[in-house]
């Protein structure tokens, strides 16, 4: 299959996507959240059919894409890593095991390393306040966190 044809048959399926819940009220996030669960992420091109298939304007889709951490518009690892820096988990010196966690990666924020493990992004509460610090991988929570925790949980991921 060339370039082309699978471009296609993502714009299809974008637009696919938005049929199925273009019946909702307010669809927008419904539509990011199955294109995003399709593909990885939220790519330009979706944003752009998106945006007309719903009479919005492409910045109001973009908006949308860029205020909600969850969204991405390019692909993530293979595993994603989310650091809670919520003020219970700093209280508890989550920034100290960001910097750290930053370092060993290789990556700042929202970033993927080099091998496409993973990726590192914030989140501002996990629910585990009193078990601060806390992370969360491919949606296992780790509570208690320290520079080993980190470093098993970062271990095991790139296997």
């Amino acid at each position: 299959m060339n370039i082309r044809a699978v471009a296609v048959d993502e714009a299809t399926r974008v637009s696919e996507i938005v049929e199925s819940c273009r019946h909702l009220e307010g669809p927008l996030l419904p539509v990011l959240h199955k294109v995003q669960e399709e593909f990885g992420f939220v790519a330009e091109s979706a944003k752009q059919i998106i945006a007309k298939a719903l009479n919005l304007s492409r910045a109001d889709v973009h908006g949308v894409v860029t205020f909600y951490h969850d969204f991405r518009d390019h692909p993530a690892g293979r595993h994603r890593l989310k650091l809670c820096r919520a003020e219970a988990c700093q209280s508890m010196g989550c920034e100290s095991l960001a910097e750290q966690i930053k370092a060993k990666l290789g990556v700042d924020w929202h970033g993927t390393t080099s091998d496409g493990a993973i990726t590192l992004e914030p989140v501002f509460c996990l629910g585990l306040c009193a078990q601060a610090p806390a992370a969360m991988l491919d949606g296992d929570v780790y509570a208690r966190l320290d520079e080993d925790c980190l470093g098993d949980i970062l271990t095991e991921a790139r296997r």
